[in-house]
């Protein structure tokens, strides 16, 4: 029980430092050494990005990011469909799991910071994809983090934000994953992105879920 308990431990950890972030790569590092369990690692990348996408055919030379990358299934399967893919992570352990995982890809992983990218990312990317992580971020930071995930699309560009969802009469849980509201959700769209369609629905676990995309004129 200890592993699977790790995530809400460091991150109660982290916070009480008043370090937002800091707990992803102790968590990743815990990971590395057997002694935790990283709650959303999975085999395979999400249903609601593997169903988006089956429907919406990449442009060819479109060029992808995935914000908070973990150990890659979704950057992964981006690259599959021919997307010019770029995964990343605050946590360098993460980043290298994920090379390790997936010798010889396509995909260009790094470890880098959602509130300070590389400049050459801004507006850079005709898809963006935040599944999960902003959700994971406390609320004193989390309409930064979603501002600076908007910042990454180009002109012509699309968001699709997959993440849990509450209520707005709901009480968010003490400690992360925190689900997104609507209110939340809508304030993706800013910064010149406009909502294309938002979709509130219940998944086969019974866990309300957001997948929304967001679309920035040319």
């Amino acid at each position: 029980m200890a592993q699977e308990d790790a995530a809400d431990r460091l991150a109660a950890e982290s916070l009480a430092t008043g370090d937002p972030t800091g707990w992803f790569d102790r968590l990743y590092t815990e990971a590395a050494r057997g002694d935790a369990v990283v709650p959303w690692d999975r085999d395979a990348p999400h249903g609601l990005l593997v169903d988006w996408t089956g429907r919406h055919r990449p442009s060819p030379g479109g060029r992808a990011v995935v914000v908070g990358c973990g150990y890659g299934r979704d950057a992964e399967h981006l690259a599959t469909l021919g997307y010019r893919t770029v995964g990343f992570d605050i946590s360098p352990t993460a980043v290298e799991e994920a090379r390790q995982r997936h010798p010889g890809s396509p995909v260009d992983y790094h470890a880098a910071d959602l509130f300070d990218p590389p400049p050459a990312w801004r507006h850079g990317y005709d898809l963006v994809v935040e599944s999960m992580t902003v959700q994971a971020l406390p609320h004193e930071i989390r309409l930064a983090a979603i501002r600076a995930v908007g910042d990454l699309v180009a002109p012509d560009g699309t968001l699709l934000v997959i993440a849990a969802g509450l209520a707005e009469d709901e009480d968010a849980p003490a400690g992360p994953p925190w689900p997104l509201t609507r209110a939340e959700i809508d304030a993706f769209a800013a910064g010149g992105l406009t909502a294309v369609r938002v979709e509130d629905f219940e998944d086969p676990q019974g866990v309300r879920r957001w997948r929304a995309e967001f679309h920035r004129p040319a």
